[in-house]
Protein backbone atom coordinates (compact mmCIF):
# COMPACT_ATOMS: atom_id res chain seq x y z
CA UNK A 1 0.00 0.00 0.00
CA UNK A 2 1.47 3.68 -1.10
CA UNK A 3 0.90 6.39 1.32
CA UNK A 4 1.86 10.33 0.51
CA UNK A 5 2.41 12.30 3.59
CA UNK A 6 3.88 15.92 4.10
CA UNK A 7 6.38 17.25 6.21
CA UNK A 8 7.48 20.37 6.38
CA UNK A 9 5.71 21.84 3.32
CA UNK A 10 7.21 18.73 1.09
CA UNK A 11 5.70 15.48 -0.34
CA UNK A 12 6.20 12.04 0.49
CA UNK A 13 5.42 8.88 -0.74
CA UNK A 14 6.15 6.20 1.08
CA UNK A 15 5.07 2.29 0.79
CA UNK A 16 3.69 0.46 4.02
CA UNK A 17 3.11 -3.31 4.32
CA UNK A 18 0.23 -4.33 6.28
CA UNK A 19 1.42 -7.56 8.18
CA UNK A 20 -1.35 -7.97 10.63
CA UNK A 21 -5.53 -8.30 9.60
CA UNK A 22 -6.76 -6.03 12.31
CA UNK A 23 -10.28 -7.22 11.13
CA UNK A 24 -9.94 -10.03 13.55
CA UNK A 25 -10.32 -8.88 17.30
CA UNK A 26 -8.03 -10.73 19.36
CA UNK A 27 -8.05 -11.73 23.31
CA UNK A 28 -4.58 -9.93 24.46
CA UNK A 29 -1.93 -12.54 26.35
CA UNK A 30 -1.78 -12.04 30.13
CA UNK A 31 0.67 -15.26 29.99
CA UNK A 32 -0.70 -18.41 31.97
CA UNK A 33 -2.61 -16.70 34.96
CA UNK A 34 -6.43 -18.34 34.67
CA UNK A 35 -8.78 -14.74 33.65
CA UNK A 36 -10.88 -14.50 36.67
CA UNK A 37 -13.95 -12.05 36.20
CA UNK A 38 -13.92 -9.02 37.90
CA UNK A 39 -16.46 -8.27 41.07
CA UNK A 40 -17.81 -5.22 42.06
CA UNK A 41 -18.68 -4.53 45.99
CA UNK A 42 -21.16 -1.58 46.53
CA UNK A 43 -20.01 1.43 48.80
CA UNK A 44 -21.28 1.65 52.63
CA UNK A 45 -24.27 4.20 51.90
CA UNK A 46 -22.97 7.73 54.22
CA UNK A 47 -24.98 8.32 56.78
CA UNK A 48 -26.96 11.88 57.69
CA UNK A 49 -24.91 15.15 56.97
CA UNK A 50 -23.56 16.22 60.44
CA UNK A 51 -24.75 19.45 62.03
CA UNK A 52 -21.65 21.59 61.54
CA UNK A 53 -22.57 19.97 57.76
CA UNK A 54 -26.00 21.37 57.81
CA UNK A 55 -24.74 24.72 59.26
CA UNK A 56 -22.33 25.37 57.03
CA UNK A 57 -25.32 24.91 54.09
CA UNK A 58 -26.42 28.01 55.52
CA UNK A 59 -24.07 30.54 55.44
CA UNK A 60 -23.99 33.79 53.57
CA UNK A 61 -21.51 33.13 50.69
CA UNK A 62 -21.18 37.09 50.70
CA UNK A 63 -19.22 36.61 54.54
CA UNK A 64 -17.02 33.48 53.43
CA UNK A 65 -14.24 32.45 50.96
CA UNK A 66 -14.24 28.80 49.84
CA UNK A 67 -10.98 27.05 48.76
CA UNK A 68 -11.03 26.91 44.96
CA UNK A 69 -9.29 23.04 45.06
CA UNK A 70 -8.37 20.16 47.50
CA UNK A 71 -4.53 20.45 48.88
CA UNK A 72 -2.77 22.03 51.74
CA UNK A 73 -2.68 24.93 53.27
CA UNK A 74 1.04 26.82 52.64
CA UNK A 75 0.80 30.59 53.80
CA UNK A 76 -1.73 32.02 55.34
CA UNK A 77 -1.82 35.98 55.55
CA UNK A 78 -4.35 37.48 56.80
CA UNK A 79 -5.40 37.21 60.38
CA UNK A 80 -9.26 38.09 62.41
CA UNK A 81 -9.77 42.16 62.30
CA UNK A 82 -7.37 42.70 59.54
CA UNK A 83 -8.88 44.81 56.85
CA UNK A 84 -8.38 43.35 53.13
CA UNK A 85 -9.01 44.76 49.91
CA UNK A 86 -10.62 43.14 46.50
CA UNK A 87 -7.80 40.67 45.15
CA UNK A 88 -5.46 40.84 48.26
CA UNK A 89 -3.84 37.41 48.82
CA UNK A 90 -5.65 35.60 52.07
CA UNK A 91 -3.91 32.33 51.48
CA UNK A 92 -1.97 30.24 49.28
CA UNK A 93 -2.99 26.18 48.88
CA UNK A 94 -0.56 23.48 47.32
CA UNK A 95 -2.57 20.88 45.06
CA UNK A 96 -0.66 18.47 42.90
CA UNK A 97 2.41 20.51 43.92
CA UNK A 98 0.55 23.24 42.02
CA UNK A 99 0.12 26.32 44.05
CA UNK A 100 -3.21 28.15 44.01
CA UNK A 101 -3.47 32.27 45.41
CA UNK A 102 -6.45 32.39 47.59
CA UNK A 103 -7.69 36.11 46.86
CA UNK A 104 -10.37 38.33 48.47
CA UNK A 105 -13.14 38.45 46.83
CA UNK A 106 -13.95 42.19 47.46
CA UNK A 107 -13.38 44.65 50.71
CA UNK A 108 -14.11 43.41 53.67
CA UNK A 109 -12.77 42.75 57.49
CA UNK A 110 -11.72 39.10 58.15
CA UNK A 111 -14.07 37.84 60.90
CA UNK A 112 -11.79 34.25 61.49
CA UNK A 113 -9.47 32.01 59.93
CA UNK A 114 -11.22 28.25 59.96
CA UNK A 115 -7.80 27.20 58.49
CA UNK A 116 -4.06 27.12 59.49
CA UNK A 117 -0.57 26.25 57.95
CA UNK A 118 -0.48 22.66 57.11
CA UNK A 119 -4.32 21.93 57.33
CA UNK A 120 -5.23 20.12 54.45
CA UNK A 121 -8.87 21.49 52.75
CA UNK A 122 -11.60 20.41 50.54
CA UNK A 123 -12.66 21.57 47.73
CA UNK A 124 -15.70 24.21 48.49
CA UNK A 125 -14.46 24.18 52.38
CA UNK A 126 -15.29 27.70 54.32
CA UNK A 127 -11.20 29.03 54.87
CA UNK A 128 -12.04 32.61 55.76
CA UNK A 129 -15.50 34.63 57.37
CA UNK A 130 -15.63 37.97 56.99
CA UNK A 131 -17.88 40.02 59.16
Amino acid sequence: MKLQIGIDGKKYEVEIEVVEDDATPRMPNYGPYPIVPATVQSAPVPSAPSASAVAEENVDEEKVCRSPVAGVVIKVSVEPGQAIQANDLMMVLEAMKMETNVTAPGPGKVKSVKVATGDPVKVNQIVVEFE
